[in-house]
């Protein structure tokens, strides 16, 4: 089949092929994901050749049940455009450029048009979360809330009080990310406790309910997968059907992979995905407090790589983990080869060397690994997690390789740094 297909099509095949189903077994598949009556076994087998050699397109009707029926969603499948430009936004929305905004922050009184700016400032610095180098984010990130909880002692109306409010909680809970991805963990939580507070006096429950998945976050890279778990349980009591649920979600997903439960994980990783499914699309999908489709795949993705440790590497459990890693790597690179999402693409290569490494190719294995570690952009606690897997299969299966050594001594380093 030509790999000039559409990229729906090339994904319905490998998503099919990854299960190892043949087409009738897909039909039957489909048939299983939904109440309605679809149409006879050939029409249908017409329908799924006709899908994947990406002669027609599927309609919107068959377009969720295909994305039901591999466990993720209609966009991730089928994207929508909804980047922004927010420094372009910034000035057409309000006139003003940063410096003024700035410059009027330090006047005697606040307006409708300075609050906007806010407001479209703390969206950028979010969206900027993906790519921008860890300390320039941070050094803005901080210089942002010390002017926001700056104005909390002007002289504000209460609807101004509790907008400004929620501009430092949202400020808050970035800057608490971004510290944690530099492995200051004592800063990161006590800005993470500031995030809830801020949340909880401004009356903001994404707010709140974001500062409870940082906590299932950090749990998570600690190990505490308990912990995980009853920090998801407190965000959903919060959140209600938001998109901090939807990372709630996932959350719980990945410490009951870890756990070795593959029916709780399952489970999580369902409802996040049915939720996710009935939300609007975001219009910037860069936004770090923004669940975009594209990440329900590098859920899974984590996910089925660690059930493939808990099966000795079961081929299907593999298969699924290459196949949402490749989608990963796709989707989060753009078509002059610029990686718009350095973080997660990071932990994709790391999948499919866990993968190679388990299936004997070590050279490929410290390839995707080694490529992984020397991002830009990173996530120390995170990258450490996932890249420990990969050192657990090289150290036990290729201790002797003068190579191996090599990379386990960078894995050292890097839990070193994280220390």
């Amino acid at each position: 089949m030509h790999e000039d297909r559409p990229a729906w099509a090339q994904r319905i095949t490998a998503e099919r092929e990854a299960r190892g189903w043949n087409k009738p077994q897909f039909v039957e598949a489909l048939r299983a994901h939904t109440t309605d009556e679809l149409p006879g076994k050939a029409s249908m087998l017409r329908r799924v050749h006709a899908w994947e050699s990406g002669d027609s397109c599927p309609d919107d009707f068959y377009r969720p049940l295909i994305a039901k029926t591999f466990g993720t969603v209609t966009a991730a499948i089928w994207p929508v455009e909804g980047n922004r430009d927010a420094n372009a936004e910034l000035i057409s929305g309000t006139g003003m450029d940063t410096l003024e905004i700035v410059t009027r922050l330090r006047g005697s009184s606040i307006d409708s048009a300075v609050l906007e700016g806010l407001r479209i400032t703390v969206d950028r610095l979010c969206s900027e979360y993906p790519y921008l180098p860890a300390e320039q984010l941070l050094q803005e990130g901080r210089a942002w809330l010390r002017r926001v909880t700056g104005m909390l002692d002007r002289r504000l109306s209460l609807a101004q009080h509790r907008e400004v409010l929620s501009l430092a909680g949202w400020l808050a809970t970035l800057v608490g990310c971004v510290e944690y991805d530099t492995s200051n963990r004592a800063a990161a939580e006590a800005t993470r406790q500031a995030a809830f507070s801020l949340g909880e006096d401004s009356g903001d429950a994404e707010v709140m309910a974001w500062s409870q998945e940082m906590r299932a976050w950090f749990a998570l890279t600690r190990g505490d997968y308990r912990g995980v778990i009853a920090a998801a349980e407190m965000g959903h009591e919060i959140s209600g059907d938001s998109r901090a649920a939807v990372q709630l979600y996932a959350q719980k997903a990945k410490a009951w992979a870890r756990v070795g439960d593959r029916r709780q994980m399952e489970v999580a990783l369902d409802s996040g995905r049915a939720l996710l499914e009935g939300l609007p699309h975001p219009d910037n999908l860069d936004h770090h407090f923004v669940v975009d489709p594209a990440k329900w795949d590098f859920y899974s993705m984590d996910c089925y790589r660690l059930l493939g440790s808990k099966n000795d590497g079961a081929g299907t459990e593999n298969r699924l983990a290459e196949s949402y890693a490749r989608e990963v790597l796709r989707s989060g690179t753009d078509t002059s080869g610029l990686e718009r999402s350095p973080m997660r693409n990071a932990e994709a290569r790391i999948t499919l060397g866990v993968i190679a490494a388990r299936e004997g190719d070590l050279e490929q294995a410290l390839s995707y690994g080694k490529r992984a570690l020397g991002g830009e952009r990173q996530s120390v606690p995170s990258l450490l997690m996932v890249s420990r897997e990969l050192g657990a299969v090289v150290k036990e299966r290729y201790s002797d390789d003068p190579d191996a050594s090599e990379y386990l001594d960078q894995l050292r380093q890097l839990r070193d740094r994280a220390a």
